[in-house]
């Protein structure tokens, strides 16, 4: 834990310097949550399309999830988020023609979260 969850647009493949953001994005939630390094795992999934009001052209979406195991204050949780959105700013190079939605949300694991790590 903390569990990230990266959703990002196809047309950002070559602009969104995953690894970079990944290693920085650990150290803000490190620095901010007091995770620990070894525990923040992340992965990141491309999609394909994207729609935003009547437009399927032109814009393109990134959202972070981050699932933490209660006990961060609500001012924890949403400095968090500005930080993230400052991080996905710095990590997404802007690409000619298309506007980019970026989103992060902090949230809670379930009280069933369970982990092995081998």
């Amino acid at each position: 834990m903390p569990q990230i969850t990266v959703d990002y647009s196809g047309p950002l493949t070559e602009a969104f310097d995953r690894r970079a953001f990944a290693l920085a994005l650990h150290e803000e939630v490190v620095a901010t949550a007091k995770a620990k390094p070894e525990a923040c795992k992340t992965q990141f999934r491309r999609t394909e399309d994207a729609t935003v009001g009547a437009d399927s052209d032109g814009h393109a979406i990134v959202h972070v999830w981050i699932g933490m195991l209660t006990g961060r204050t609500v001012e924890t949780k949403a400095q968090l988020t500005e930080a993230v959105l400052e991080l996905v700013r710095a990590h997404v190079k802007p690409v000619e023609g298309l506007a980019l939605h970026a989103s992060v949300e902090v949230r809670e694991l379930d009280d069933s979260y369970r982990k092995f790590d081998n």
